[in-house]
């Protein structure tokens, strides 16, 4: 008997058990045990041996094999043949597959004009299709999906059960005849004729909604700068960057500098959103991504998204479409024809959608590369609900709820940790309520039943008001303390380290806003050795998009309510006379503010010092704005001579790097007119050299040797790589992220983790 554990169910392992049986004359069955795949065999002892060796070395292309158990059953009948019987449920580790993007030879006879599956919007096999967006409970069987809906006529069963196709026993399995249908919402036009009319939208200017895999896309021609302004109005998105899908790789070669490794990802069966740096002089609208050197591109992952480029019906089509989350600002992606015609039918002229039904929204994956390895911006579709696995052994069930922006939450049982699809910002009821469903149908799935919940300490997030609604007892995490074990727990490490967690907003231990933190951590604690010096943040949430006003604040603790002071913002056009009033008001009287050290706040201050952006229309604007004119800057001229030394400051027993100091030169940089982008360059260099400094005291005074970068500022990669190889060449080993985000997107895994930990020392 072989007990096979991991990817194993979803991804053809059955049917590749059942012929790699039949070449090597092995007799048995094969049958899912929802935890695991068992395989009964019996034949030569050569042959069993040949048979094991392939299962372990040669499995199908999606599977990952964590483990195999193999022993001697006793009391076995005689089996005179191979088959994959019916699926028994056991208790065990759960493995669910992502969905998985259209394979080659799908792709070749979705194209075949003599193939039955000619231009068949839902064509999928062993190897790709719907996998956890379509998934009811384990075992993965047809039974248990939406496909469940539609039975299979008598061509897609003699697939389904005969083991010289490539649909033996895919569960997604269907065809024109049996399959689901594609149809415009409120219209007449179904199957070739909807799929035209998309098309003839499109060609024209139009923006169309589409039914993929995990929700609905908005997408219109991404080469008509009309189009894509028009869409940006709709949608109420003035500046952020729009994801593109381009028909090819060869389009995206002209389009992009692409590396041997980013191809390898962007081509890959999980076919994330990836960014690229762009080429001058392609055809991609400068409104795509304004200011911005990179674009996010993926290429066609659900055959009709390929339909759409690509059709029989002789109309020209163009090579590069927007594809851009259906969904309003701050909501989750819409997942059915309701939450289409509520949301966002007044942002489109067409509904492209189909009957089969999506069980769980999953939106697309965003990667960026460093240094040769995926840097995780957003993981979802392809990633998710694949696990971390510690190894560290563990005993008990927990869940970490996440964060209140870019929301993911984790279910972990033992030593695996099943972080979430992403959820989307928590700021919206929507996406409250969207959370509140993900978190139930992943419990089922996994055969998750919590003891505790992990939650941010904010004592007003919407995700510690879930929390305590869920009826467990309730574990507070402190943000940035998340952010650190999440790195520990990604990079399998479990000695102390010394934290550095650098992003927008924490609630601090202290009741203060933290950002910009030095901590020492460990699995059962952290201690804050050091901070980003602190400031006066004014003017409650509207200052996390204006940061002229964390400048002015900032400016002002420096020289009061001066004259120098008032010139200087003069100077610097950071606001009229009547918001500087205002400003120097609340500043005297205390008014709507709070001490914080968050770094978001500092980068977003320097932004606007530095008139580079002033107010954000998005979450890391001004800061993404203040990195891409450093590079700009470095990239034409040498490494620029830092004219001041910044000393460490000690006050009430935690060290304060002097960014305050920072920032005044900034300041008197730009007004004795330094040219902006060296400014730019200097400010993260020196903040570099502080954190750098930093370390090196906590290594001082503790011995730790071993750091870890995490939090949403380290989704800049200039300061990522001046703080990696810095720390390096002070011979200390740096943790960073990979497969899991560094921003709130990732702290879920953390808080599960700490809530694990927590329930071992009970």
């Amino acid at each position: 008997m072989i007990r096979v554990f991991g990817i194993v169910q979803g991804v053809g392992f059955r049917p590749f058990v059942s012929r790699t049986a039949a070449a090597n004359h092995i007799r048995g069955c094969v049958c899912n045990k929802g935890s695991y795949v068992e395989i009964m065999a019996q034949g030569e002892k050569k042959a069993l041996q040949s048979f094991y060796d392939e299962l372990q070395h040669n499995p199908p292309p999606r599977a990952a094999i964590l483990k195999i158990d193999r022993e001697k059953a006793e009391g076995v009948k005689t089996y005179s043949s191979f088959d994959i019987i019916e699926s028994t449920k056991e208790k065990g580790d759960i493995f669910v597959s992502p969905d998985i993007g259209i394979c080659d030879a799908c792709k070749k006879e979705l194209f075949d004009k003599k193939n039955r599956r000619y231009l068949h919007p839902f064509i999928n096999c062993t190897a790709c299709g719907p996998r956890l967006t379509i998934l009811d409970a384990m075992p993965y069987d047809r039974e248990r999906t939406s496909m469940g809906e539609f039975p299979m006529c008598a061509d897609c069963t003699y697939e389904y059960t005969h083991p010289e196709t490539r649909r033996y026993d895919a569960q997604p399995v269907c065809c024109k005849k049996c399959g689901p249908e594609v149809y415009l919402m409120d219209r007449h036009e179904r199957g070739s004729s909807a799929i035209t009319e998309a098309r003839r939208v499109i060609s024209n200017g139009g923006i169309i909604a589409i039914k993929g895999i995990g929700g609905f896309h908005l997408s219109c021609d991404a080469t008509n700068e009309a189009a894509v302004c028009r869409l940006r109005r709709l949608k109420k998105r003035p500046i952020k960057p729009f994801a593109v899908m381009i028909k090819n790789l060869d389009v995206v070669r002209t389009e992009c500098d692409i590396h041997a490794d980013q191809e390898a990802v962007l081509t890959g069966h999980q076919k994330p959103i990836v960014l690229l740096d762009k080429k001058t002089g392609g055809k991609i609208c400068q409104q795509i991504a304004p200011g911005n050197p990179k674009i996010g591109v993926m290429l066609p992952y659900a055959p009709l998204q390929l339909l759409l480029f690509t059709y029989d019906d002789e109309m020209s089509m163009p090579d590069i479409l927007v594809m851009t989350s259906a969904n309003e600002s701050g909501a989750p992606i819409c997942r059915t024809d309701i939450d289409v015609r509520r949301e966002v039918v007044h942002m489109c002229d067409l509904v492209i959608s189909h009957n089969r039904k999506i069980r769980l929204s999953v939106d697309d994956s965003v990667m960026d590369f460093y240094d040769g390895k995926p840097y995780m911006i957003r993981r979802s579709r392809g990633y998710a609900p694949l696990p971390f696995i510690l190894s560290r052994q563990y005993k008990g069930q927990v869940l970490g709820i996440g964060g209140e922006l870019k929301n993911t939450f984790c279910l972990g049982k033992n030593n695996l940790f099943y972080p979430s699809p992403y959820v989307g910002d928590m700021t919206d009821v929507r996406t409250m309520k969207a959370l509140r469903e993900s978190i139930v149908r992943m419990e089922t799935l996994l055969e998750v039943k919590p003891s505790i919940v992990a939650c941010d300490m904010h004592p007003r997030y919407n995700t510690t008001i879930i929390a305590g609604e869920l009826g467990l007892p309730v574990f507070s995490v402190q943000h940035h303390y998340a952010h650190i074990l999440s790195c520990m727990a990604e990079n399998k490490y479990s000695e102390p380290v010394i934290g550095v967690a650098f992003d927008g907003t924490g609630f601090g231990t202290d009741g203060t806003i933290w950002g910009g933190e030095i901590l020492t951590a460990d699995y059962t604690g952290f201690t804050r050795r050091g901070a980003i010096e602190p400031f006066m943040q004014r003017g409650g949430d509207i200052a996390v998009k204006e940061g002229w006003r964390i400048a002015i604040s900032m400016l002002y603790s420096m020289f009061g309510n001066s004259e120098i002071f008032e010139k200087s913002i003069r100077q610097l056009a950071l606001c009229d006379e009547n918001n500087l009033m205002a400003q120097c008001f609340m500043a005297d009287n205390h008014i709507n503010s709070i001490r914080s050290t968050s770094a978001g706040r500092l980068f977003d201050a320097v932004s606007a010092i530095l008139g580079i952006c002033r107010s954000s229309t998005f979450e890391g604007e001004a800061s993404m704005t203040l990195q891409f004119a450093a590079e700009r800057w470095k990239r034409k001229h040498k490494e620029p001579e830092l004219l001041h030394r910044y000393d460490l400051k000690l006050q009430n027993g935690i060290f304060y790097l002097p960014t305050n100091e920072l920032v005044r030169h900034m300041a008197e940089g730009i007004l004795a007119r330094w040219p902006t982008g060296c400014l730019a360059y200097i400010f993260h260099r020196i903040l570099a050299d502080m954190i750098i400094k930093a370390c090196k005291k906590v290594r001082a005074d503790t011995g730790i040797a071993t750091v870890a970068l995490s939090g949403g500022v380290f989704q800049n990669r200039l300061l990522l790589r001046m703080c990696d190889k810095g720390l390096q060449d002070y011979e200390f080993r740096v943790l960073k992220h990979s497969l899991l985000p560094p921003n709130d997107g990732g702290i879920s895994l953390g808080q599960a983790v700490a809530a694990m930990q927590y329930i071992q020392n009970r």
